[in-house]
């Protein structure tokens, strides 16, 4: 019942009450990355959500466009700022995936929607994370975040997909709060995350 029902409506009420109570903090958010990091202000990036359906993600810009001599983009580890990164670990740069949730792109509570390119190294089991919409938070990022490997996020994300209640989702949303307050199991995504799934997978 909640599962099927009450779980949009409590994610379309939390992401209208989080919008306002935190449309400061946002609007100081976007001026900043506009001051520091340029434009665009809003990053967007192509994700599967529900049933794979690909869907855009917004995130605050971390990074400069920084290029080579050659006109091609500089490593990652190079265009994010010291800006950047406080914007990553404290999780401020996800804010604007509110309007994805609000829209129904995503959950409060899910498994965190991976890259496209991901798709096709998926098991018939790891592709069970698809079968609800992907979140703001889960089971893996209270448990590891990004510091997790691969193995445990998707446990963590099939036991949750396998477990759903209200009260399992008010647990994790509370915990996610506490750890982003804490800064705790924190590493830089994309330099101390674990090697793309992609690559991964195709070594092992």
């Amino acid at each position: 019942m909640y599962k099927k029902y009450f779980k949009r409506l409590m994610d379309i009420v939390l992401s209208l009450i989080a919008l306002i109570v935190l449309s400061p903090v946002i609007l100081i958010v976007a001026i900043l990355v506009r001051i520091k990091l340029g434009s665009p202000v809003i990053f967007k990036q192509e994700r599967p959500g529900l049933n794979e359906k690909i869907f855009t993600m917004y995130k605050f810009r971390t990074m400069t466009d920084e290029e080579d001599k050659n006109g091609e983009l500089m490593p990652d580890s190079v265009r994010l700022t010291k800006f950047g990164r406080i914007l990553r670990s404290t999780s401020l740069d996800e804010l604007p995936e509110l309007f994805n949730i609000l829209k129904g792109d995503m959950s409060i509570v899910g498994p965190r929607p991976l890259a496209v390119q991901y798709l096709p190294y998926y098991t018939k089991i790891e592709r069970i994370r698809h079968s609800v919409r992907p979140g703001l938070s889960g089971l893996a990022q209270i448990n590891g975040r990004n510091l997790a490997t691969w193995e445990q996020r998707f446990r963590y994300d099939i036991e949750y997909v396998n477990n759903i209640s209200f009260l399992g989702d008010l647990e994790i949303i509370f915990k996610t709060i506490n750890k982003t307050i804490k800064r705790e199991n924190i590493g830089e995504r994309g330099l101390d995350s674990p090697q793309d799934f992609d690559k991964y997978r195709q070594n092992i």
